[in-house]
């Protein structure tokens, strides 16, 4: 019950803020510019406006995960608003936990905004019937924000804004190319191939979460690859927040 009455009090704040807000706008402008430049796609302007549209939503959600996310926990402790929470019977685990799902459900609430704005404009292209691709690709993308933010949450606690920021940014591109390093790890022989497949292993497999080219087809993905993708997105989660909440547990403000 604590966590939900301090997810709401985050949702609120980080939907309040203009950042978000103008992010929602600047995902808008982008998938309308994709009007003017589907011509020049040789015949492939839906691709064009699909795949674009999709990028954007992941995109601009990091963008605010980085600008927003990153400082949850290390503003309030510069303000010392801090002290005056955990001054209470509050647990500090449930304190970040309560900040994650605030955070991730204003980045949903985005996603959400701006899906229902690709879904638009492709159905005025008349691709409406890439209704259902479309609506699995933005929810495997809000499971990618609920990954990125619990990443962001955990560095807010433990570092300072721009920390922060870097870390994520740079967990967020190991993340997409993380089968790729694996299997650069592959190709290497003992004991150098070791950093490279730590590496891989523990940062987020991002691309599980990326449909664009099947969504850019109208084709959907099945229920398997949906499952699973929720259930790792979960485990990562739980797993980044438990972590987070023993270093923050035993971190001193005074």
């Amino acid at each position: 019950m604590i966590a939900l009455v301090i997810a709401r009090n985050t949702f609120r704040e980080a939907t309040r803020d203009r950042v978000l807000v103008g992010l929602v706008v600047a995902g808008i402008a982008l998938m309308c510019s994709t009007l003017v430049l589907s011509p020049l796609a040789l015949g492939e302007g839906h691709r064009l406006v699909i795949d674009l549209g999709l990028t954007s939503i992941s995109m601009l959600a990091l963008l605010g995960i980085v600008v927003v996310g990153t400082g949850l926990v290390s503003k309030e402790i510069e303000r010392r608003t801090i002290y005056n929470l955990l001054s209470r019977p509050l647990p500090r685990p449930v304190y970040l936990i309560g900040k994650w799902f605030g955070l991730a459900g204003a980045l949903w609430t985005v996603a959400a905004a701006l899906g229902v704005a690709l879904f638009l404009l492709a159905a005025l292209r008349g691709l409406g019937r890439f209704g259902p691709a479309l609506a699995e690709a933005v929810y495997l993308a809000g499971l990618e924000i609920a990954v990125m933010a619990a990443i962001a949450v955990m560095f807010s606690a433990l570092s300072t804004p721009i920390l922060s920021a870097l870390y994520t940014i740079g967990l967020f591109c190991v993340g997409q190319w993380a089968h790729d390093l694996r299997q650069f790890a592959d190709r290497l022989q003992a004991p150098l191939n070791w950093l490279p497949a730590f590496v891989a292993n523990v940062a987020p497999n991002l691309s599980l979460f990326n449909m664009r080219s099947l969504a850019a087809d109208g084709l959907t993905t099945s229920a398997a690859h949906l499952g699973l993708a929720t259930a790792y997105a979960a485990l990562y989660c739980a797993c980044v927040l438990a972590l987070a909440a023993a270093a923050f547990e035993s971190r001193d403000f005074k």
